[in-house]
């Protein structure tokens, strides 16, 4: 059966960590520059096998990513990822990115962060201009530091609006800390405008969703796909058009599900929810945006209209502008009209 380039098929990417979206040959050329001694499963033995089944797991994939993301030492590291996860994103047909970061776990090195802020979407702007894909930013808070933590980045990210920040999310291991505690943070960035993006049953089941639709408003959830649990919160879901940005490769590695075809993609697909594939952390999971279509397509038989269905609730779960996804959506019908590739 012939069928179409998936990376050329118009997308967005709304689920993306900022250090998560290093190349790995970045990482290697930053650690040797920097004199940061990586451990052989960041090296040698990449994609390192992980799993987060249980709280030793969760604890070496932190390691991990805490090591990559100290290898960012200077503006120039900074501006880098961000030009190359465009690049990366450009080549996989996404048109419109929006990048997580918490600055938090970069303040020491760039001087607060306020400064560092200034300096991602700086590097958000000149990344956008060179690669021609618009690119914009998340500020999240992490689960496993004090809510009161998280209510000084929701003032912060109240600052950006309209200045490159979009929205307010909820990150790190959600079997950590109490997620309605964080409700106030979330009251502050609803109040100025920014959609809430908290990750949600991933590692927990369906009810870690009901708390964030309930407590923390959420548009959009990061994940998301353990709400296939619960048939009645996936009706209201479904029936909100609450995006999930379901990220199958971070599903397997995690091990929230063991094998690429248990994770439930038809059945939310199925079922009519709006998806939105992310690849969440490509240096840690080995694999890009594209790679989730390629997925849905070889794992979930997924044919060509309803991988254009995909793109097309990516889209429509984007914080973009009316008239940006009205021309993706019709860009996604023109690739949909293009004759699928002959095999070679």
């Amino acid at each position: 059966m012939t069928q179409r380039d998936l990376r050329v098929l118009p997308k967005t990417h709304l689920h993306l960590h900022f250090s998560g979206s290093m190349r790995h040959l970045t990482l290697v050329e930053l650690a040797d520059k920097h004199g940061v001694r990586l451990p052989d499963a960041l090296r040698t033995d990449w994609p390192p096998e992980l799993s987060a089944a249980d709280e030793r797991g969760w604890f070496r994939f932190q390691r991990l990513y805490d090591i990559a993301r100290s290898v960012l030492r200077t503006e120039d590291d900074v501006r880098r990822l961000v030009r190359e996860a465009a690049e990366d994103d450009r080549a996989d047909g996404s048109r419109w990115l929006e990048i997580q970061v918490d600055p938090s776990g970069y303040a020491n090195r760039f001087h607060g962060i306020t400064e560092f802020t200034d300096l991602v979407l700086d590097a958000a702007r000149d990344a956008s201009e060179s690669t021609g894909i618009s690119v914009q930013v998340i500020i999240a808070a992490n689960r496993t530091r004090h809510p009161l933590d998280a209510r000084t980045l929701a003032r912060l990210a109240s600052q950006y609006v309209g200045r490159g920040v979009v929205g307010f999310g909820l990150s790190n291991d959600e079997r950590r800390g109490t997620t309605s505690e964080f409700a106030p943070a979330f009251r502050i960035a609803h109040h100025a405008g920014l959609l809430a993006a908290p990750h949600g049953g991933e590692l927990c089941g369906p009810a870690t969703v009901r708390t964030c639709l309930d407590e923390l408003g959420a548009g959009r959830i990061g994940h998301g796909v353990r709400v296939v649990e619960d048939p009645d919160l996936l009706k209201r879901v479904v029936d909100a058009q609450i995006a999930l940005e379901v990220c199958p490769a971070s599903n397997v590695s995690l091990g929230v599900y063991r094998r690429p075809e248990d994770v439930p993609l038809r059945d939310l697909y199925e079922a009519g929810a709006r998806i939105a594939l992310g690849a969440d952390d490509p240096l840690l999971f080995g694999s890009r945006l594209a790679e989730q279509y390629e997925t849905a397509r070889t794992v979930h038989n997924f044919t060509d209209n309803e991988l254009a269905d995909l793109a097309r609730g990516s889209v429509l779960a984007a914080t973009a502008p009316p008239e940006v996804k009205k021309s993706l959506l019709a860009e996604i019908d023109q690739w949909l009209g293009t004759p699928a590739a002959v095999p070679a």
